[in-house]
């Protein structure tokens, strides 16, 4: 399947919601960064494209008709070369003390937790370059909004305008869908994953910790383990 949008925003500017929207409007799975937290067999290739090396797209992305939120959008520059007549959907807030304030709410925090933790959670190599481009000391206001309007201005810079879609929550159907060629839905745009929804899912993401820790746990001398093949627990 081949890429039909391209996600550039940076994580917290609705992409949740735009995951749900583009789900029901390209009838295929969109990645975001609960599929790489599902699937911990992709974390080397993405860990190595925020380094510089690039995976075979093809092969990272197979079934996937979009991809929003990071580590994706963090690779926006390289998606958007390899994939040349997908649009490109720049998520963006209206204010940047916005964006800052739901990231010190929900993401830093979960940075944070996540970098206390040891590899034998698979997704920690993750964690630890997946804000990369956008700040490198969680702790810095002033390098994270920085690092935010560096996003917003260098994908401006790089795209071409006719092929560049700028987005905020509230925007709704209407400018994806122009990009898309696509009617708009008779039905509410979605509205998933706000500040208070992620704070109340805190124990649905320890046991889904949890369980990817079990699940890329070697088995037992002697024993053999149930369940995931060998090569998806990478």
């Amino acid at each position: 399947m081949v890429l039909r949008l391209i996600g550039a925003g940076p994580p917290r500017t609705g992409t949740s919601s735009l995951r749900e929207a583009l789900r029901h409007l390209l009838g295929a799975p969109v990645y975001h960064m609960s599929e790489a937290l599902a699937h911990p067999e992709h974390v080397p290739a993405w860990v190595a494209a925020l380094e510089g090396r690039p995976p075979e797209w093809e092969e990272l992305l197979a079934g996937y008709a979009a991809g929003v939120d990071a580590p994706f959008s963090s690779c926006w520059r390289e998606l958007a070369a390899a994939y040349p007549d997908a649009p490109v959907l720049l998520s963006r807030r209206a204010d940047p003390q916005v964006w800052l304030r739901s990231m010190e709410a929900t993401v830093l925090p979960r940075t944070r937790e996540m970098l206390a933790k040891d590899d034998a959670d698979p997704a920690v190599p993750l964690f630890r370059v997946v804000l990369s481009d956008l700040l490198t000391d969680l702790d810095d206001a002033e390098q994270a909004i920085a690092g935010y309007e560096r996003r917003l201005a260098e994908v401006r810079a790089e795209i071409a305008p006719e092929r560049l879609v700028e987005w905020q929550p509230g925007d709704g159907w209407g400018p994806i869908c122009r990009a898309l060629g696509l009617p708009v839905p008779d039905r509410t745009f979605p509205h998933e994953n706000s500040t208070a929804d992620y704070l109340s899912r805190g124990r649905a993401r320890a046991r889904r910790d949890a369980r990817r820790v079990a699940t890329a746990r070697p088995p037992a001398a002697g024993g053999a383990r149930r369940g995931r093949p060998p090569e998806a627990s990478t």
